[in-house]
């Protein structure tokens, strides 16, 4: 058993805070300003406050990748997991902090995660997978092998990357698609095969 506080308390920290209670973890409060009372019995204490719980581990649980870097780099907290119970996580992945790995998650042998990574309900990492950090694999996403995903990019849910694929740093790859090409940076990219409908840059 783990003592946490999370960050966030907005929808995604419902599965977060949900995960965390179930594997029978102490969480003692949820930092939000725009929540009050209770969420699952945990008190909702405002603003993050860095004095509060100073032993404790942080999650921040937002799910949107760039506000989640955000907060991250205003805590003073060490960092901890979240695994779900009934996520399988092989023990020769390797995993940074401050990861949300949810219900019936699967990362296989050899894959990377870096900090602060989603992998939403049902996504599955095959072997020697590299997330870098603030990636959020939405629900039902497959990443088959040796795929590469940059810094705070979202794949949206359902969505396939075929193996040895990268995607770029802060792009988005729309729902259902089938990724079967690169993917630059700094791109939005949708359909079967996935094509880049337009980058930032």
């Amino acid at each position: 058993m783990k003592h946490i506080i999370l960050h966030g308390g907005g929808e995604h920290a419902r599965v977060v805070l949900d995960s965390l209670l179930s594997a029978g973890h102490r969480v003692e409060a949820v930092f939000d300003p725009k929540y009050s009372g209770e969420l699952f019995g945990i008190p909702q204490q405002g603003a993050y406050d860095p004095g509060a719980y100073p032993d404790a581990l942080a999650i921040v649980s937002i799910g949107d990748n760039a506000v989640r870097k955000k907060a991250v780099s205003i805590m003073s907290h060490a960092f901890g997991n979240a695994i779900d119970s009934s996520a399988i996580v092989s023990p020769r992945a390797t995993l940074g902090v401050g990861n949300m790995i949810l219900h019936r998650a699967v990362i296989q042998a050899g894959s990377r995660l870096g900090n602060h990574v989603i992998i939403n309900t049902g996504a599955q990492v095959d072997h020697d997978c590299v997330l870098e950090d603030f990636v959020h694999l939405a629900p039902g996403v497959v990443l088959c092998g040796t795929v590469e995903i940059g810094e705070g990019t979202l794949i949206g849910a359902g969505t396939t990357v075929l193996p040895g694929r990268k995607v770029g740093k802060w792009s988005t790859v729309g729902a259902g698609s089938v990724v079967t090409r690169d993917i630059p940076d700094h791109a939005v990219a949708y359909g079967n095969p996935a094509r880049v409908i337009k980058t930032d840059r």
